[in-house]
């Protein structure tokens, strides 16, 4: 399966001298956030699949779906728009939302927004796209729609692929990097990692910290994607995927997707003050305060591992929060 080539990569990987210091273990950053300014973060990755095959499709019209914050919404608009095609969001709100963000940026770089209701979403959003899909081919666009968060078996492959590039990258620092650390909020890029480390043998451990939902919704999908994939990846069509090797953790959820507890606003506070790293409320914050309390006595990860944290992006989505910090 062929991509475009969309995203600044390969992303540097950098060791968190402090925090790993603090931690008691070895940590690295994978600069997923650094994949580009408009289309950062790890969306564009799955993008590049998935916008390819828009295009060899004939698409003019990229639609897709999130929450009122969401990177990958915000990715897509911005890859449309490159790509010269229309665009057009449906966006889970709970209230009429301030014009902030990414939300901000989605109308900025000209989106068409639709809004609909948490339980439409959960429900119904689907359907809602198709039939935004079908209005916009009466008025004679060729629609594509993406899935939350572009986590299908197209877009998974660019995880596949960078998980392949993280190996390369290990040769070239000799580094081992032991466990894999992502935030998992549709599956995607974490079915990708999962992929890559069984199809080639990388005897890695890859844990998904879950910004929502449970172990096994996470399960399901990240099992279900990866074995999708392998039609898109034809010498593997074949193999056989250990499902028991998908590790998803769903302690550090807190109060629900896109909802910070105080505690967390802490931790990236205190991450931004000892590193210089930013990270975000709905994915790397909580993903990161779960790396760190699992590496506690008594965690899922045993102190001293080479732990490489994959930072997604996100950094739009901290400012409409602003006023929940405390200082």
């Amino acid at each position: 399966m062929e991509k475009l080539t969309l995203a600044n990569l390969p992303t540097k990987i950098e060791k968190l001298e402090r925090l790993s210091a603090e931690f008691g273990a070895n940590i690295w950053l994978k600069r997923d956030d650094h994949t580009g300014s408009e289309i950062s973060g790890n969306k564009v990755r799955k993008l590049e699949y998935c916008a390819k095959d828009a295009l060899e499709k004939g698409c003019d019209l990229l639609i897709t779906c999130g929450g009122i914050q969401s990177n990958h919404c915000r990715a897509t608009v911005a890859v449309a728009t490159k790509l010269g095609m229309k665009s057009a969001v449906l966006l889970r709100i709970s209230e009429q939302p301030p014009v902030k963000g990414n939300y901000f940026l989605d109308k900025l770089m000209g989106a068409d927004v639709k809004f609909c209701t948490r339980p439409e979403y959960s429900n119904s959003r689907g359907e809602i796209m198709e039939a935004m899909a079908e209005e916009y081919r009466k008025q004679g666009y060729k629609p594509y729609v993406i899935p939350e968060g572009a986590s299908n078996e197209i877009g998974t492959l660019g995880y596949y692929n960078c998980m392949n590039e993280i190996v390369a990258q290990e040769k070239e620092m000799g580094v081992k990097f032991d466990t894999v650390v992502v935030a998992t909020g549709s599956g995607g890029t974490a079915a990708g990692l999962h992929l890559a480390n069984q199809l080639h043998g990388y005897g890695k451990r890859v844990i998904s910290m879950a910004v929502c939902d449970d172990v096994e919704y996470f399960t399901n999908i990240i099992d279900n994607i990866s074995n999708g994939a392998l039609a898109y990846l034809p010498e593997y069509k074949d193999a056989k995927l250990d499902r028991s090797q998908i590790e998803v953790i769903d302690k550090y959820v807190g109060l629900g997707y896109a909802i910070s507890r105080p505690e967390e606003l802490e931790f990236i506070k205190h991450v931004a003050r000892t590193e210089a790293v930013i990270l975000d409320p709905v994915y790397t914050g909580k993903a990161m305060y779960g790396l760190y309390n699992e590496l506690k006595p008594g965690g899922a990860i045993p102190q001293g591992s080479n732990i490489l944290f994959i930072h997604t992006g996100g950094m739009f989505g901290l400012f409409p929060v602003s006023e929940q910090f405390e200082w």
